[in-house]
């Protein structure tokens, strides 16, 4: 037993946010049916063609899940069969779609009221932004993400979907809470989430820092902005190494250890955190330097006498080939219309529980199957179809 075994999730999903937020779902053993439109799918398929000709984000966020293509207008009546069966619906349509269509959770709470409605938006049903589109760059921008990323002399967007994947986090556990309120309480809750306030959630730090010391934190590109040292050195057979001083501990020993002068944690452009942020670049120069002097190897062994710690600035091929998910068995096989490939377990491990890792599905896998189920016969399904509604 899983879980969320016996759950049933029903998704009008596309993209990114939700998909994320139902594939955990299903990763706990809940029943997702992805709703997709007949013939494309969800256009996230076609986002690129690197994973045995199939999309990588595609894949990534849309195993164990079953696929339903389905004209929403044309099929509405499948859809409310299958809603009538559902604990749980999610929709990430368009700006609006979901009230013009009859989706929203006002419209669905009073005919099915056990049905947990989460709505995951751009900027929410209501405010000034309610009618834009949003896309995982745009909110990094409007968030301000975006000014905080990069160089001093250029700004840069995260390299993943950060506002996408904060969005599906908060749609998950928003799911995950309110599944626990109806089996106390016997109540309902819908559910929204807008990737604007999920990725602001996530900017709690610089928004303090900004609002109430009077200044952004500056741009600092793989540094940190408001702590130093902490960021990438290069040795001298050209690794790059990222060390991370939280405490004034941890400087007393990298001075006395990796750069060999004592005295410089007592110097007064280092004696805190706040002195070495003003004196970073003295600083980073006075490190850089050792590393210098020092091979990959050799670095290393020092950082860890000094109790300092360390990383190296690994490309993706280095996480891909990681030896500690190798160690830990992290790596599992998942089918796809093309072929299995390897995929990563969840990160929340439940003791006794193994990990859900089903198939990818096809476009419409399993369409005529979940029909069948809803008490279509056979005719019925052939009409669908040449309907276009399925």
């Amino acid at each position: 037993m899983r879980p969320l075994d016996g759950i049933t999730a029903v998704s009008l999903e596309q993209a990114v946010a939700a998909p994320f937020a139902t594939r955990q779902l299903a990763d706990l053993g809940a029943r997702v049916i992805k709703i997709e439109r007949p013939g494309l799918g969800d256009f996230a398929r076609r986002y690129d063609r690197t994973v045995l000709g199939q999309s990588s984000y595609f894949v990534w966020l849309n195993r164990s899940k079953e696929s339903l293509t389905l004209d929403i207008k044309a099929g509405r009546e499948v859809l409310d069969r299958l809603l009538h069966r559902a604990d749980v619906f999610v929709q990430n349509l368009a700006p609006g779609a979901a009230h013009r269509l009859g989706l929203a959770a006002a419209d669905l709470g009073s005919r099915y009221p056990r049905l947990i409605v989460c709505d995951v938006s751009g900027y929410g049903p209501d405010g000034p932004y309610a009618d834009r589109k949003a896309y995982d760059l745009l909110i990094q921008g409007e968030t301000g993400v975006v000014s905080l990323t990069g160089s001093p002399s250029a700004p840069a967007k995260a390299g993943i979907s950060i506002a996408d994947i904060a969005g599906g986090m908060y749609a998950y556990t928003g799911i995950l809470t309110a599944l626990y309120h109806r089996a106390t309480t016997g109540v309902a809750t819908p559910v929204e989430v807008t990737l604007f306030e999920a990725l602001g959630e996530w900017m709690g730090a610089p928004m303090n820092y900004t609002r109430y010391g009077g200044s952004e934190p500056a741009r600092a590109g793989a540094e940190h902005a408001t702590i130093a040292p902490y960021g990438p050195f290069t040795t001298m057979d050209g690794v790059s190494v990222l060390i991370a001083i939280q405490n004034e501990t941890e400087w007393q020993s990298l001075c006395d250890v990796f750069l060999g002068d004592p005295s410089l944690a007592t110097d007064p452009r280092f004696e805190d955190n706040p002195a070495r942020v003003v004196h970073r670049e003295e600083l980073n120069a006075i490190v850089g330097a050792r590393f210098a002097t020092l091979d990959d190897e050799a670095a290393v062994a020092l950082l860890e006498r000094s109790r300092v710690a360390y990383a190296h600035l690994n490309p993706v091929t280095g996480f891909v080939d990681h030896p500690v998910l190798a160690a830990r068995r992290r790596w599992h096989p998942v089918a796809t219309p093309n072929g299995p490939v390897e995929a990563l377990l969840p990160p929340a491990n439940l003791a006794g529980i193994p990990a859900r890792m089903d198939p990818v599905p096809a476009v419409g896998e399993h369409t005529d199957a979940i029909l069948t189920e809803l008490g279509y016969s056979p005719s019925d399904i052939t009409a669908l179809h040449d309907a276009g509604a399925v």
